[in-house]
């Protein structure tokens, strides 16, 4: 399936794995809507929807950036009102922006609580809301309509919740999302599927989270990047309802076996990274 001419409202994207994926759907002729709130330079933070607008468009995309918080019902009704004003419509949704805050019960607050489900559960849901009336036209015309939301697979050890249980809250309501839409709409011809990576990414994030010595045992947003790509390039009909975990859909779908090229530190031994959040410890990665 190609994404030539394809119209993707994205949530987040002006840095880290989301960029990453929206230059790469550019690569590919697609036209990227970048809802976000970053408008202003961060004092830590590379990036803007500006900056990433202007990348995407170096890379071969059209870009739309508009300054969306997608808490805010009436912000994201404008953002994808104005994407299909630009393009026509929209074809797929990339659920990319998420809050995150590793801590425990007692020291996580109501706001850090709040921050991350209303943007992560809570704006997950409003923006599929939102955008799937557009999906089911894009359906009628033939145009392969996907909802990619960057969320892990559903396990419910405790494992998983006892250290950082609004976290995984949050993350999981956005999963929920994609199990439930993969049935009730696929009839309608709109394919949910969540993308999560096996090991973790080199981003701004996991660099506060673990600093070098952890940047140092991850991949480069990359590999999401191509995997998200080859998500979006299934039959929508066929193709619904999984998770995929990055290496794997790659191995599975593209028939990649080499990822020497993804690794932050080159000729890093793929048994010396580090495995991401929620991914099984018996989960091997792909021969």
């Amino acid at each position: 399936m190609s994404l030539q001419d394809r119209t993707i409202f994205m949530t987040g994207g002006s840095r880290g794995i989301g960029l990453a994926i929206a230059l790469r759907l550019a690569r590919e002729g697609a036209n990227i809507v970048i809802a976000a709130k970053t408008a202003e330079p961060h004092s830590k933070l590379p990036g803007t929807i500006y900056t990433a607008a202007e990348a995407i468009g170096k890379a071969g995309g059209k870009a739309l950036p508009v300054i969306c918080d997608i808490r805010d019902e009436h912000q994201v009704n404008f953002a994808v009102d104005r994407a299909v004003a630009e393009f026509g419509g929209i074809d797929i949704v990339v659920n990319n922006a998420s809050a995150i805050s590793l801590t425990g019960t007692l020291d996580t607050d109501l706001k850090r609580y709040d921050l991350m489900n209303q943007v992560n559960a809570r704006g997950t849901f409003l923006v599929g809301r939102t955008c799937i009336p557009h999906l089911c036209r894009s359906a009628a015309a033939g145009h392969n309509p996907h909802i990619l939301t960057l969320s892990p697979p559903l396990d419910m050890r405790a494992k998983w919740f006892a250290p950082h249980l609004a976290y995984s809250m949050a993350k999981y309501g956005m999963s929920l999302c994609t199990l439930a839409w993969s049935q009730e709409f696929r009839a309608d011809g709109i394919a949910a599927n969540s993308l999560w990576p096996h090991t973790t990414i080199a981003t701004a994030a996991v660099n506060m989270i673990g600093g070098d010595a952890l940047m140092q045992k991850s991949r480069t947003p990359e590999i999401m990047a191509d995997a998200a790509a080859v998500v979006l390039k299934q039959p929508a009909r066929e193709f619904t309802g999984l998770f995929c975990i990055d290496d794997l859909v790659l191995h599975d779908k593209a028939g990649v076996t080499d990822f020497s090229r993804y690794a932050a530190v080159p000729g890093t031994p793929t048994r010396d990274l580090a495995p991401d959040f929620f991914i099984p410890q018996d989960m091997p990665p792909p021969v």
